[in-house]
């Protein structure tokens, strides 16, 4: 019997954790919801001294800057890192591949 009755307060227990975890997510959504609108439209520019510091996290090779489509670039594997609000997202899944320019293949001689 006191098993069952342990059982039944841990679930009860368990529904008053959801109940209240759901509350909190809808009032972090409302929150946020309230700063987006506050928001300017336009994002804080990236500082580019952070290229000093950032590399590449495939390759560890040095980045550059595009600031047309606001990106990092890693000429040398063709991915593009997108800068969000100023932030650079470094994740490799969130990279877009870009046409490399390759140079022309001398022929070998043989």
């Amino acid at each position: 019997m006191s098993h069952v009755l342990r059982t039944l307060g841990t679930g009860v227990l368990a529904v008053q954790r959801s109940v209240s975890a759901v509350q909190l997510l809808k009032v972090g959504a409302q929150q946020r919801s309230r700063c987006d609108a506050v928001k300017d439209s336009q994002s804080p520019p990236f500082d580019e001294a952070l290229l000093e510091v950032l590399v590449c996290p495939l390759s560890k090779k040095p980045l550059r800057y595009d600031g047309n489509s606001n990106e990092l670039i890693n000429e040398e594997l063709g991915i593009a890192y997108p800068i969000i609000d100023g932030i650079p997202n470094m994740i490799p899944q969130d990279a877009r591949m870009i046409h490399k320019t390759k140079a022309p293949e001398k022929p070998s001689e043989s």
